[in-house]
């Protein structure tokens, strides 16, 4: 990639990203204090997105969405169709292992976009396979240790891992989608679709949707406004004048501030074992976002 191709972020840029940092980094350790059930969680959290957004697209009378080709509408359906199934994988999975686990292997994402668009007939450099190999022995590394430390833990790391590949195609879907559509009608439908598709999960499995204690509904409206609102919003709005580039290398240091949070307010250390595992993990990262397509080709954040 072309230093040209980079668009450092400015002071306002900066500031928005820290702050979205801080809001994303809080959403495992949030799910994992709140004792909803995880679909639930997960129903409650696209609901209450959609709900937040909506009124800016019906003051705008929905305008974009609208004037779309039937085609177009079920491209953005699609996307939230596949972010419901990314909450309903991920979510699940802090009840099965660690913040920081989950978080880790939730981070695959742009592993896997990188592997979809090379399915798509999309070129992809070298130094991505070299990005993706480190990843993936980052990630055998860290499920064989959680696996020696509690065999549960593999249902959660596994769980994880299909919410990253399941994202990885969201953000695919979603980078057709946002270009004929807003970022306020995009949010408001995409968002309403993910709940569409968790609500009749919920009832399947037979998960309470209602009956929570005040303390998880607060905790459910605190997740929605700072990860789906402070978080994704903000970025979504820094991706505007910054490198996507720069804004997927800044939101690694969710992991970090994950660990953080979880360690500060549930008491969730990680092992020191598992330490190597996570740093490999994100150097592969780093390799295969820095390596990735080009900023005028990536228009969508990791989820």
């Amino acid at each position: 990639m072309s230093a040209s191709a980079i668009r450092l972020p400015g002071a306002r840029d900066t500031l928005l990203l820290t702050v979205a940092l801080a809001a994303i980094s809080t959403s495992a350790p949030i799910i994992a204090a709140c004792a909803a059930p995880a679909l639930a969680i997960a129903f409650w959290r696209s609901a209450l997105g959609s709900a937040a957004v909506a009124p800016w697209a019906v003051a705008r009378g929905f305008r974009g969405i609208r004037s779309l080709p039937a085609a177009e509408v079920g491209r953005v359906v699609l996307a939230g169709a596949l972010l419901g199934a990314h909450f309903a994988a991920w979510i699940p999975s802090l009840r099965f292992t660690s913040v920081a686990s989950s978080t880790a292997l939730v981070a695959t994402q742009p592993v896997w976009a990188a592997l979809i668009a090379r399915a798509r007939g999309e070129r992809v450099v070298r130094e991505v396979w070299v990005g993706i190999a480190v990843a993936l022995v980052g990630v055998l590394v860290l499920t064989g240790i959680d696996f020696s430390l509690d065999p549960r833990s593999l249902i959660g790391d596994g769980l994880a891992l299909v919410g990253a590949m399941l994202a990885a195609a969201y953000v695919t879907v979603t980078e057709s989608a946002r270009q004929s559509l807003g970022a306020v009608e995009f949010a408001t439908v995409a968002y309403a679709a993910s709940a569409l598709v968790l609500l009749p999960l919920c009832l399947v499995t037979g998960q309470a949707l209602v009956g929570f204690s005040p303390w998880d509904w607060f905790l459910i409206v605190l997740l929605t406004v700072l990860a789906q609102l402070l978080g994704h919003a903000v970025i979504s709005v820094v991706l505007k004048t910054t490198s996507a580039t720069v804004v997927s290398l800044a939101i690694l240091f969710e992991l970090p501030g994950a660990i953080l949070v979880a360690a500060l307010f549930l008491h969730q250390v990680p092992p020191a074992q598992t330490l190597p595992a996570l740093a490999l993990l994100g150097l592969g990262l780093v390799l295969v976002i820095r390596a990735g397509r080009s900023d005028d080709q990536v228009e969508s954040p990791p989820v």
